[in-house]
């Protein structure tokens, strides 16, 4: 993986949920920083705001050698690395939309939010997500995107927040995927592979489809960073790391498999092996955060984490288009004004694949 500063020039103005007390002591430190203050914004553009956990620049480490450089295990809430939190303002997309709707979209700001009820409504059946669901997201996609001729769902997460949760929302600022991976991720899941190559040399996305489920997402609501307020040297490769299963466990689909391991081996990478590549976000100034106060299971967002098109992407990894959003760093966070006894958030991302007609 080539630095991100040698693949994105532009000039511009997986990460666990709770990480134990010991553990957060001693990886999270707190910056203060010189953000205005939310009453100096425009009275019509609702706000809250946020504690937003990055990847500390002290501890992180560039080398791009397994295991030296930096991870982040699949199965725990530990990294190698540790975080700071800076608190900052949040503005409420719907309100954002409501006073200039054309500052915003998938392809503008990076994400996009739409009314799109969905005929699923539990979620609890793997089966029914994988046919009814999946068909319901390429459709939306196809809807909202003009230009798509493929869509490659590749895996989704369902997070409740509760003590039995294999998933819960995740508390760190991040990008799913680093261009590397993007790559990788058409390569395992196009065939043949004369056909991965082939929609390589076009435009392809990775986009998060992300809705709440049974009710609105006012507990650990989703942040995400406006692009344009971001720079290629805010992101940092990250490896992450997945626990080695046998030739027999390994169907494809590394989501639901882990097994919790003791505390005492999480700093080891024993038995751990790379297979995948996200982006960890380090601070900076200028980041300006969106959510949806109160999303209401009828509506999404779809989550722009890669576009080949994206501005200042080079080859191999893409033709980079000016003025195109590339990534969109997001997290889930702690709304200060979340009334006491708020259920918890429950919510399904699915990611996709999405290539475009040929120019």
């Amino acid at each position: 993986m080539q630095a991100v500063s040698s693949t994105l020039r532009r000039t511009t103005t997986g990460f666990r949920t709770h990480i134990p007390s010991q553990l957060l002591r001693q990886q999270t430190r707190t910056l203060t920083t010189t953000t205005p203050a939310v009453s100096s914004q425009p009275q019509q553009i609702k706000m809250t705001t946020g504690t937003f956990r990055y990847a500390d620049p002290l501890t992180i480490n560039r080398s791009t050698t397994p295991f030296i450089k930096s991870w982040s295990k699949v199965d725990v809430d530990y990294s190698s690395f540790s975080r700071v939190s800076i608190t900052k303002p949040v503005h409420d997309l719907r309100s954002s939309l409501q006073s200039s709707p054309s500052d915003f979209g998938v392809d503008i700001s990076g994400f996009a939010l739409y009314h799109h009820p969905s005929t699923e409504k539990a979620f609890t059946d793997d089966s029914a997500i994988r046919t009814g669901y999946y068909a319901e997201v390429e459709a939306l996609l196809r809807e909202k995107l003009p230009g798509v001729k493929r869509v490659e769902i590749f895996d989704h997460t369902i997070r409740r927040n509760n003590d039995s949760a294999a998933r819960k929302p995740v508390q760190q600022v991040h990008v799913d995927q680093t261009p590397q991976a993007a790559a990788t991720r058409v390569r395992r899941h196009v065939q043949p592979a004369e056909e991965a190559e082939k929609l390589l040399k076009g435009r392809y996305q990775i986009i998060n489809v992300w809705r709440p489920i049974s009710h609105p997402a006012t507990d650990f609501p989703l942040a995400f960073i406006d692009w344009r307020s971001t720079s290629p040297g805010d992101l940092v490769p990250i490896d992450l790391l997945y626990p080695k299963r046998t030739v027999t466990e390994d169907d494809g689909d590394d989501r639901g498999k882990e097994v919790f391991p003791p505390k005492e081996t999480w700093p080891s990478t024993e038995g751990y092996e790379v297979k995948g590549e996200t982006y960890g976000v380090v601070p900076a100034e200028g980041h300006k955060f969106y959510y949806v106060k109160d999303m209401k299971p009828e509506e999404v967002v779809l989550i722009k984490c890669f576009d080949s098109w994206g501005e200042g992407l080079e080859e191999p990894w893409g033709r980079g288009q000016k003025g195109v959003a590339g990534w969109t760093p997001h997290t889930a966070f702690v709304d200060p004004a979340t009334p006491e006894g708020t259920p918890g958030r429950e919510s399904i991302e699915v990611r996709c694949l999405v290539f475009y007609e040929d120019e």
